[in-house]
């Protein structure tokens, strides 16, 4: 296993690193993506549906659990997974993903993910709690983008499928 600590400073970088790691997928590999509400992790997803040319924006599959966006190449689909509500290993499984095909991303994944892959690519995303008081969203609203705070940003690869792999 190896482990890398990154800096991402901002929504555009996230969506970059995205794109990197896109450069280094193929079918079957699985990312487990871990951080909390408006960590990044769709917007890093998001990224990687660009890099790989996949149809359809790529949202957030809250609302669906797993959302399969073909490329346009036709090469191995992203399936995007958001597995918050699902309780069980059993329950990813029964959502029949072909993981052998795919490129697979499941957000909330860890502890539901491990059986059904265990060569995996682990992204961990935290954002910093507490920067702000809020009190500036009481009078005049400041332009968000400017008050985007960097996250830290662990790849932890699993597996010799990501042997060799530098980020």
């Amino acid at each position: 296993m190896t482990e890398v600590n990154l800096t991402v400073a901002t929504p555009e970088a996230m969506n970059e690193l995205g794109r990197r790691v896109a450069a280094e997928l193929r079918a079957g590999d699985v990312i487990v993506l871990t951080g909390d509400l408006g960590a990044g992790k769709t917007t890093l997803t998001r990224g990687l549906g660009e890099a790989l040319g996949v149809r359809g924006a790529v949202t957030s599959p809250t609302f669906v659990i797993a959302r399969t966006h073909p490329r346009d190449s036709g090469g191995a689909p992203l399936v995007h997974v958001d597995a918050y509500r699902l309780t069980d290993p059993l329950e990813l499984d029964d959502l029949d993903i072909d993981f052998a095909g795919s490129i697979v991303v499941v957000e909330w994944g860890r502890g539901m993910v491990e059986p059904l892959a265990p060569q995996r690519l682990e992204i961990d995303i935290d954002r910093p709690h507490g920067a702000r008081d809020g009190s500036d969203l009481l009078g005049d609203v400041t332009d968000i983008e400017s008050d985007v705070e960097p996250r830290t940003v662990t790849l932890r690869s699993v597996g010799e499928r990501w042997a060799g792999v530098t980020w």
